[in-house]
């Protein structure tokens, strides 16, 4: 392994541009490529090629094309029954976890990938990468970003359009940017599932 590519995990300055590092990432996108092209008819097919793509991915995962990813998802890990709609963007040139049972809406980003802010580095090409970590059931509304080092705890709901800067702690809602916590998850939302909505528990298991 290059010495570069032996930097994409630890979060020291690297130079993505590596040889080893481009060989890799250029064979696991022409995969991501034909994961994009395949029909809404062909689930199974879609299922299997998520299995060798993925570092991990659990079972019931759902995974709306087109998915963009740095490195076709080889760096990433999804706990089970995991559900993400259209245009989720993973900038997985390190680690990003997700638990099980989470929600992404529309146009999701979770970008593990920085640049430093010294001009001169910058202009040679360096880059850090720090993993991201996000709790099980956890909900991200259309257009989420979620920023490199960043971890979101279990339950957690993520307002649309947010861009989260800091970790956000477990059972809250946070929204914002950048995002800040609103409110804990409370017994209002035990009675209530949208503004007046109230929740029919005789329609729901």
């Amino acid at each position: 392994m290059s010495e570069m590519k032996d930097r994409l995990h630890t979060g020291e300055l690297y130079l993505p541009g590596d040889e080893e590092i481009i060989a890799d990432q250029t064979k696991r996108l022409d995969r991501l490529y034909d994961f994009n092209m395949t029909r809404p008819t062909e689930y199974e097919k879609r299922c299997a090629m998520l299995k060798e793509m993925f570092a991990e991915i659990g079972e019931g995962c759902y995974i709306e094309p087109p998915l963009h990813t740095n490195f076709g998802g080889g760096h990433v890990h999804f706990g089970k029954g995991v559900y993400a709609n259209f245009n989720l963007t993973m900038v997985d040139d390190t680690h990003i976890y997700v638990g099980d049972y989470t929600m992404f809406g529309p146009n999701v980003t979770l970008a593990t990938a920085g640049h430093p802010i010294l001009p001169e580095l910058r202009q040679q090409g360096y880059q850090y990468n720090m993993p991201i970590h996000i709790g099980k059931n956890c909900w991200l509304g259309a257009g989420v970003i979620v920023m490199p080092g960043i971890t979101i705890g279990d339950n957690t709901v993520i307002g649309a359009g947010s861009i989260v800067t800091k970790n956000i702690p477990a059972n809250v809602v946070a929204v914002g940017n950048p995002c800040r916590v609103m409110r804990e998850i409370n017994e209002h939302d035990k009675e209530y599932y949208f503004k007046d909505r109230k929740i029919d528990y005789n329609s729901v298991k």
